[in-house]
Parts: structure tokens; C-alpha cells; sequence
């Protein structure tokens, strides 16, 4: 099943409900024992997701996309970034996220970017 790394700018209410909803979900925040410390940069970021096969869930649309670029010229991969609209109800994106993780290939995101929720 999936997991999710969520950026240390979505609000920690992501992280409990996706958990309420869905308990099998491995989700863990930016600054949580054992993910990214606080302020990490983004290159950093996805390198730990790569290597830890976490797809990064964040609202960042501005310098993500580039760092994507940068990051898979360098030879890397990610296992999916899903940006989210904080402005849509958090009820459909934890639903979508929870469908995601549940109905998706392993491979079916990878190297992409997701705008949740799917259009």
C-alpha cells in the first residue's frame, strides 16, 4: 500500500484523519520521528522519498515541479508527488488520498505530479 510523506506546510488534521480513516495508511509528517526534520530542503526531501518509496503529499505547485525536473535529471525517481488544494474540503482529499493508496498500481504514480482532488 502506499505511503505518504506530507510536507511540513499541510496542517497536522491531514495526517489524523487519513489515520482515522484508513489505520493500515503509513503516514508520517515533516518532523516526525523518523521522516525529515523540519526545514529540510525539497531536493532533500525527495532524495528520502525515493529512498524510503514515500510518495511527498504537499501544497507546494511553485518550486516542486522544478525540483521534480531536476531531481529525475539527476537520475532519481519518486514514488509520486500529490499536491494538494488546501482550499477544497478536507473530507474529498482524504477520500481521494485513501482511494489512491488502496486502488492504485505500486508503479502507477511514479515520477508524476497529482493535483488532488482528481479531475
Amino acid at each position: 500500500m502506499r505511503r505518504y510523506l506530507l510536507d511540513e506546510h499541510i496542517p497536522p488534521v491531514y495526517q489524523t484523519q487519513l489515520l482515522y480513516h484508513e489505520p493500515s495508511l503509513t503516514v508520517l509528517a515533516i518532523g516526525d520521528e523518523g521522516a525529515p526534520a523540519i526545514s529540510t530542503s525539497d531536493p532533500e526531501i525527495l532524495k528520502w522519498c525515493e529512498k524510503h518509496d514515500f510518495s511527498l503529499v504537499t501544497n507546494n505547485r511553485k518550486s516542486i515541479p522544478q525540483h521534480l525536473v531536476d531531481h529525475l535529471a539527476a537520475g532519481h525517481h519518486v514514488p509520486g508527488i500529490f499536491t494538494i488544494n488546501l482550499d477544497v474540503s478536507i473530507g474529498l482529499i482524504i477520500e481521494q488520498l485513501i482511494l489512491i493508496a488502496g486502488a492504485s498500481y505500486e508503479d502507477e504514480y511514479i515520477d508524476r505530479i497529482v493535483y488532488v482532488p482528481l479531475r
